[in-house]
């Protein structure tokens, strides 16, 4: 799950919570909403720590090596 992803399940999580006034026989949507904003926390905490993570990888490299100009 990528950042942007992640905010996009908060702001719908949100919309749905805080913002919407309807009534669906069966489903309360201010509980989807809820759930929806902790999935989008969750998945923004897990997006942060895989790409912390992939930057302290140190790749092994040698150094280029230098050629003769070529004329």
């Amino acid at each position: 799950m990528s950042f942007g992803f992640s905010l996009f399940l908060i702001a719908v999580g949100a919309i749905l919570a805080f913002a919407v006034n309807l009534h669906v026989r069966g489903i309360e949507l201010d509980v989807v909403g809820y759930i929806l904003m902790l999935v989008g926390a969750v998945g923004l905490v897990y997006s942060a720590f895989i790409y912390n993570r992939r930057r302290r990888v140190v790749a092994d490299v040698p150094p280029p090596r230098e050629y003769p100009p070529r004329y």
